[in-house]
């Protein structure tokens, strides 16, 4: 048994350790410790309603999950007004026949299985939003705030130093099936609408018990320009180890056009035996937990980074 997690899951995944530990399922794991992390207010790792919001100041969240025994997904995207989009995600895996719901229909559906709704923003992620606001915008164009072009202000967004985190979590259970979860607020200070690669199946998510897990963390726009999640896993499949699948994705990363936009991208991932791994674009390792089966507790590990 295994489960990884990465920043900002230092406590929640205690609550993954356990139910690993008492027989639960690798699904059952991801979903609990990533419930906790969208619950801390004051986290503010980009993500759950703590997380930044987009330019007119609304919560939209993201979030995906995964089997990897039946390749089963569910995810939502854009979803405002729950507190927990990774469970919205879970039902959606195992009540519809769909795998994804965006904006109000996501909305719809979580109000129909009585999903714990949160209206509006925390008080210092409000505060956060109008701070940067005084910042970036005119005083005369805050006065009437929003404008009828919002995409100039998505561009001053583009700033590696703002948050665009998200939380990832993998693991494997007693039986030997891997699940994958991730949520996100997403983008700081968005365009709204905009969806990243948490919610994208394959991008930013993905796991199958015969060969791997892998999920993503950073500029979401580069991991669905280049499937990246899958990419690590079908590079096990190949018969690469975790290592150099995850190596082998960051030079794809690393060779693409990015438009000038700055930042990174940050992969964990599993092998089929359960054996993690991490890697990083640029010099700055990501740090991650991870608990196997054995440990007293978990240990922070660091992600090898990789440059162009």
């Amino acid at each position: 048994m295994i489960i990884l997690a990465t920043l900002g899951a230092e406590k929640a995944i205690e609550a993954g350790i356990e139910i690993l530990r008492q027989g639960g399922t690798a699904v059952e794991a991801v979903e609990a410790t990533v419930r906790l992390v969208e619950a801390d207010y004051d986290n503010n790792i980009g993500v759950g309603v703590g997380g930044w919001p987009n330019l007119l100041g609304q919560s939209e969240l993201d979030a995906s999950i995964m089997d990897g025994r039946t390749l089963a997904t569910g995810a939502v995207g854009a979803l405002r007004g729950f507190l927990h989009p990774i469970s919205v995600a879970r039902q959606v895996m195992e009540r519809l026949p769909h795998v994804m719901l965006v904006g109000e229909g996501a909305a719809r559906f979580a109000r129909e299985i009585g999903a714990e709704a949160y209206e509006g923003l925390p008080p210092r992620t409000q505060e956060g939003w109008e701070a940067w606001l005084a910042e970036n915008v005119p005083a005369e164009v805050r006065k009437s705030w929003p404008p009828e072009s919002l995409a100039p202000y998505a561009w001053r967004s583009a700033d590696p130093a703002r948050p665009r985190g998200t939380i990832n979590v993998l693991a494997r259970d007693s039986a030997g099936h891997l699940a994958s979860a991730v949520s996100t607020s997403g983008w700081a200070w968005k365009y709204p609408g905009r969806l990243g690669d948490s919610p994208i199946i394959g991008a930013g998510n993905y796991c199958d018990d015969r060969y791997g897990a892998a999920a993503c963390t950073g500029t979401g726009e580069w991991s669905i320009r280049l499937a990246t999640a899958r990419s690590v896993v079908l590079y096990q499949k190949m018969g690469y180890s975790v290592e150099q699948a995850c190596h082998e994705a960051i030079r794809e990363l690393c060779a693409l056009d990015r438009r000038g936009v700055a930042g990174n991208v940050n992969i964990v991932a599993l092998d089929c035996h359960g054996r993690p791994y991490g890697a990083s674009m640029g010099s700055k390792p990501f740090p991650y937990m991870v608990w196997e089966e054995g440990m007293a507790a978990p240990e922070r590990r660091e992600t090898v980074c990789s440059e162009p």
